[in-house]
C-alpha cells in the first residue's frame, strides 16, 4: 500500500502542554516533506529555586529553527509573558513577520526599550474581528475575555478544515474592559464546521462559572470603604482591568491612588496611550506619599507572587525610601498563587503581619478572579464550536486529563491527549500522533541563552548544595612539593565537630595525595591533579558528609 503523500494539517506544541506557561504552538500544512508552518505564541516561564541565577526559561525551538525557510509567520494572541515573553529573545532565530494587537505591540516596544534594547521586530497589527493570511493559513481573530486587554482566540482555516485555537479565555458577562467573548461568532464557526478545538485547560478542575471582573471591582470597593487606614493592593501588572477596578474603587471612596513597581507603570503607560485609563484621576507621585492622610490613600503594587525585588517585598522589608506601611493598614492580594511561589508569598505575608498589617485575600472577600474558563464555561465553548476533535492544552497533566474527560463526556467525537513534542495529524483521517519532535527548555541567564549544560546551571546547582574548593599545587624540579598547596574554600563548612578547621583537613589530604604518588609518576601532572581532587573531596565528605566541587591546578 502506497504511503499517503498528500497535504496534512498537523499541530505540534513545543511548550505549554504538560506545564503551566512557556506556550509555543506549531501548526503545519502540506505534505510531510514540504510543510509550511505557523507559530502561535512565543512564551516564557519563570525559574524556581532549582535554577539558581536563571532569569527566564524559554522553549527549545530547534525543530522550527531547522525549518525556518518554511515558517510563514508568528501570531501572538495576547501580551501575557507566558504567551509573548520570549519573542524578543527568540525572534532573531526565526526572523519572520509577526502579528499582534495594538496593546501587545505597545507592551513589546515598551519592554524592548526598558530592557536595554533588543531586536526591532516587524509587527503587523490586527484587532478582534479582523482576518488576515499567513502562508496557507487563513487567520481570524475572535474576541474573548481574559485578564489583559485585547485577548483573542484564533480561527485557523486551511483547505483541510478550521481549527479554533482558544489561547487564554473565559466568558465574563461584565468585564471591566470590553469587548465580551464573541459567542455569536463562535456559534457561526461551529455551524460552518470546526475540525478541532485546541482549548485552554488551566481551570478545568474547577466547577461552575467564573465571577465577573466587575463583581471583583465591587469586592475591592467594599474592602477599601471599610478600611480605617491605607490599602495596598497587589495584582498582576498586566491586568489592566483589575488596575482600573482598583483605581475606580479608590476614586469612589474619596481616595487617591499610587502606583509602585516598574512593570506596573510600564503597563499603565501603554494602556493610557490606548485609552484604557480614560476617566480616571491621575496617579500621584511617590514624593507626595507622605503628605496624604492614611485614610485617603490606595497603593497598587507589584509583587503578588512573592518576587524579592518587587514593590510589595520591599514594603514588607520596610526598604522603600518614601513609602512605608503602618500598623492597621491593609494589604490585599488581588491575585492567585502560581504553583511554586507559595513559600515566597507566605514569607512576605508573615513579614507584613509582624508589622501589624492585615492581609486580605480571595478566601476573605471577592478580590480576585481567574482569567481562565471553569467547567461550565468550557461546556459552552464545546456547544458553540461543535468540534470533531478536542485537544486540551495550557496546563499540567491534571488539567489536561480533566478537560479531556470533560470533552468526552460532553460528546466531542474524538479527544486527543498530547504533550510537548507530540506532533498530531488533525486531517485527513482520524486524529493521530504521527511523530515526536525535539522540545525542551533553554535558559536566559544575564545576556546569554543556552541549555543547562552550556549555561553551567548543573554546576551552579551543585555549588549551591556543597560549595567549591580551589587547590593550587606547585612541584619543584624534582617533582617534590614546593611548599604547601594554596587552598581556598567557598561555601564550605568551616569546622568539623571537634572544632578543627575543614580547610586544614582538606589541605592535609591534598599533601598526602601528592606524597602517596611515587616521584617518578608525578611527571604525569594530570595524574597528580586527579589524585588531589579525589583526596580533597573524600576528606570533605568524611568530615562533613558532603562533596564540594573541587578544582585543582598543578604546575611545575
Amino acid at each position: 500500500m502506497a504511503k499517503y503523500s498528500g497535504p496534512e494539517l498537523v499541530f505540534a506544541p513545543l511548550g505549554g502542554v504538560g506545564e503551566i506557561g512557556m506556550n509555543f504552538a506549531l501548526y503545519g500544512f502540506g505534505p510531510a516533506n514540504a510543510r509550511e508552518w505557523l507559530v502561535v505564541d512565543v512564551g516564557v516561564t519563570f525559574p524556581d529555586a532549582t535554577l539558581p541565577g536563571v532569569d527566564l526559561v524559554l522553549p527549545d525551538i530547534r525543530y522550527i529553527e531547522e525549518r525556518v525557510e518554511s515558517l510563514r509567520g508568528i501570531v501572538i494572541t495576547h501580551a501575557h509573558e507566558d504567551h509573548y515573553g520570549a519573542l524578543l529573545d527568540l525572534w532573531p532565530k526565526l526572523k519572520v513577520p509577526v502579528w499582534m494587537t495594538p496593546f501587545t505591540a505597545g507592551l513589546l516596544e515598551a519592554k524592548r526599550q526598558s530592557d536595554g534594547g533588543g531586536p526591532k521586530v516587524p509587527v503587523n497589527i490586527f484587532r478582534a474581528g479582523e482576518k488576515f493570511t499567513v502562508g496557507p493559513f487563513g487567520i481570524e481573530a475572535v474576541a474573548v475575555t481574559h485578564s489583559i486587554p485585547e485577548p483573542v482566540s484564533l480561527a485557523i482555516t486551511t483547505p483541510l478544515g478550521t481549527v479554533v485555537h482558544t489561547a487564554d479565555w473565559k466568558i465574563d458577562p461584565a468585564p471591566e474592559i470590553g469587548p465580551l467573548t464573541n459567542e455569536a461568532r463562535f456559534r457561526e464557526l461551529g455551524a460552518a464546521g470546526v475540525l478541532a478545538l485546541i482549548c485552554d485547560s488551566t481551570n478545568a478542575l474547577r466547577e461552575g462559572d467564573s465571577p465577573s471582573e466587575q463583581a471583583v471591582g465591587k469586592g475591592l470597593r467594599g474592602v477599601i470603604e471599610a478600611a480605617p487606614g491605607r490599602v495596598a493592593v497587589t495584582t498582576f501588572s498586566s491586568n489592566v482591568g483589575r488596575i482600573r477596578s482598583i483605581a475606580e474603587a479608590a476614586r469612589d471612596c474619596g481616595r487617591q491612588c499610587l502606583l509602585l513597581g516598574r512593570s506596573l507603570k510600564r503597563v499603565v503607560n501603554v494602556a493610557g496611550e490606548l485609552g484604557y485609563m480614560d476617566g480616571l484621576p491621575e496617579f500621584i507621585d511617590e514624593e507626595d506619599y507622605g503628605f496624604i492622610p492614611r485614610e485617603n490613600l490606595v497603593i497598587i503594587c507589584t509583587g503578588s507572587q512573592g518576587e524579592a525585588r518587587a514593590a510589595l517585598a520591599k514594603l514588607a522589608r520596610d526598604e522603600m525610601k518614601t513609602v512605608a506601611l503602618s500598623p492597621g493598614d491593609i494589604v490585599v492580594f488581588s491575585s492567585r498563587t502560581i504553583p511554586g511561589n507559595e513559600k515566597a508569598i507566605l514569607e512576605i505575608k508573615n513579614q507584613l503581619i509582624d508589622q501589624g498589617i492585615k492581609i486580605v485575600e480571595d478566601s476573605d472577600a471577592l478580590v480576585h478572579v481567574s482569567g481562565h474558563p471553569r467547567r461550565a464555561e468550557l461546556r459552552r465553548m464545546y456547544e458553540w464550536t461543535k468540534p470533531k476533535i478536542g485537544i486540551p492544552v495550557h496546563g499540567e497533566a491534571a488539567h489536561l486529563v480533566a478537560q479531556g474527560s470533560l470533552m468526552a463526556a460532553s460528546g466531542i467525537p474524538e479527544v486527543a491527549q498530547v504533550r510537548d513534542g507530540d506532533m498530531i495529524r488533525l486531517a485527513p483521517g482520524a486524529a493521530e500522533i504521527i511523530d515526536k519532535v525535539p522540545f525542551g527548555k533553554f535558559y536566559k541567564d544575564g545576556r546569554l541563552i543556552g541549555d543547562d549544560e552550556v549555561m553551567g546551571i548543573r554546576e551552579r546547582r551543585k555549588l549551591s548544595f556543597a560549595g567549591h574548593v580551589a587547590v593550587n599545587v606547585v612541584l619543584d624540579d624534582k617533582y617534590e612539593l614546593s611548599g604547601d598547596p594554596d587552598l581556598v574554600a567557598i561555601g564550605v563548612a568551616k569546622v568539623d565537630g571537634t572544632g578543627e578547621e575543614l580547610e586544614e583537613l582538606m589541605l592535609d589530604a591534598a599533601i598526602g595525595a601528592v606524597d602517596s604518588i611515587p616521584r617518578a609518576r608525578r611527571k604525569d601532572l594530570d595524574l597528580v591533579q586527579e589524585a588531589v581532587r579525589r583526596a580533597v573531596r573524600a576528606a570533605a565528605n568524611e568530615t562533613w558528609g558532603k562533596k564540594p566541587l573541587v578544582t585543582v591546578f598543578v604546575t611545575k
